[in-house]
């Protein structure tokens, strides 16, 4: 068996893809580690507004820094590897966005009061119905105008004060977001990578078809990105998937972008699973969410890879269900809400897991089923 050659010889075999994938873990353990450990000594952390997550307050954020630098390595070793530069280029192209993103929230834009039902009976704060016993935080004009004259007449305990973020407006969001997108198309047209999807050739279709999937993936990963080892371990799971469909199709020498973010995913939940002493915050969201696109897209996978995705696609979808209040959720986005009727963390990981298992192995028995 033949070693994939550092400068870039597309020769597959099981020794190639076993150095790419051992060498970007061990990388990405040691650059997480390193990165947990300068924001912990920095005591910058994370100040989570969810009740239920207040105890995570100081644990190190921006670990998504880890995943540029592991992949900025590996593209330097690998450099005449077009799959991987151009996936590279993109995640840390991404990960500049949420890194600034990440620095904008370090500045506090105001505190919003958490208060506790104190009385014998069911209050309503806006949306949310609060039972007794129960805790919410105070996030609309209205909700803070009816919580002012509840603590005043005792219904209501005032708990703390959260501090709550400053953030991009959601329209620069996605301006940023094309912009990462138009970084795709500009590297697809100058290397050939993308020229159809599915069989279909895409000519001017591709500009938008990208667009769209940079956008959905990184808004994707980034509202799953709300528990410990979440969305690393759904991306970890997709990408290996991925690994293994290209695999069953005969199509594994393409497959190293899935591999490179399967070892970032598990480097990085060495220390990120439950309870988790470091986070990735946007910019680790950003990135997975730009490099798992790029790599759907470069190794023309579209159905698989959104069938792997479908877990963090469906969040998203019952977000939006809800902003348009067409259905209603008591916090957002879903997994907030299974914790708030009393699911543990744990137990909505582990559901969550599963469901990116169940949905990657419908794609991979199909898959075996309709092509052998």
């Amino acid at each position: 068996m033949s070693v994939l050659h550092p400068l870039g010889n597309l020769t597959f075999s099981l020794n190639s893809v076993s150095v790419v994938f051992l060498l970007t873990l061990f990388i990405s353990i040691l650059f997480s580690y390193f990165i947990k450990r300068i924001f912990a000594n920095a005591k910058i952390g994370d100040n989570p507004i969810v009740s239920e997550h207040r105890h995570k307050s100081g644990t190190p954020t921006m670990g998504g820094i880890a995943f540029i630098f592991t992949i900025l390595l590996i593209a330097g070793i690998y450099i005449k590897n077009q799959y991987i530069v151009i996936t590279a280029i993109l995640m840390v192209t991404a990960g500049i966005a949420g890194l600034i993103d990440d620095l904008i929230g370090l500045n506090v834009k105001e505190y919003q009061k958490l208060v506790k039902n104190v009385s014998d009976s069911d209050i309503k704060i806006g949306l949310l119905t609060l039972k007794p016993g129960n805790e919410a935080r105070a996030a609309t004009d209205n909700a803070k105008k009816i919580v002012d004259s509840l603590i005043e007449s005792e219904k209501l305990q005032l708990v703390s004060k959260i501090p709550i973020k400053t953030e991009i407006g959601e329209g620069e969001k996605i301006i940023i977001q094309l912009i990462i997108g138009v970084f795709l198309v500009v590297g697809a047209y100058s290397t050939g990578l993308i020229t159809s999807l599915a069989g279909f050739s895409l000519g001017i279709l591709a500009i938008p078809i990208i667009l769209i999937g940079i956008i959905g993936a990184i808004n994707a990963v980034n509202l799953i990105d709300g528990m410990d080892g979440l969305a690393a371990g759904i991306i970890a799971i997709a990408s290996f998937s991925s690994v293994v469909f290209m695999y069953i199709n005969g199509n594994i020498a393409t497959s190293y972008p899935f591999i490179i973010l399967t070892a970032i995913c598990l480097g990085f939940l060495v220390f990120n699973k439950y309870p988790a002493s470091i986070f990735m915050g946007d910019t680790g969201s950003f990135v997975l969410g730009a490099g798992y696109a790029t790599a759907v897209f470069i190794c023309d996978i579209p159905y698989f890879g959104v069938l792997a995705l479908a877990v963090p696609i469906l969040s998203v979808i019952i977000s939006l269900l809800h902003r348009a209040k067409i259905i209603k959720l008591p916090v957002e986005p879903l997994h907030h809400t299974l914790n708030y009727m009393g699911f543990s963390e744990k137990k909505i990981i582990a559901i969550y897991w599963s469901l990116a298992i169940v949905f990657c192995l419908i794609g991979l028995i199909s898959s075996h089923f309709l092509f052998n």
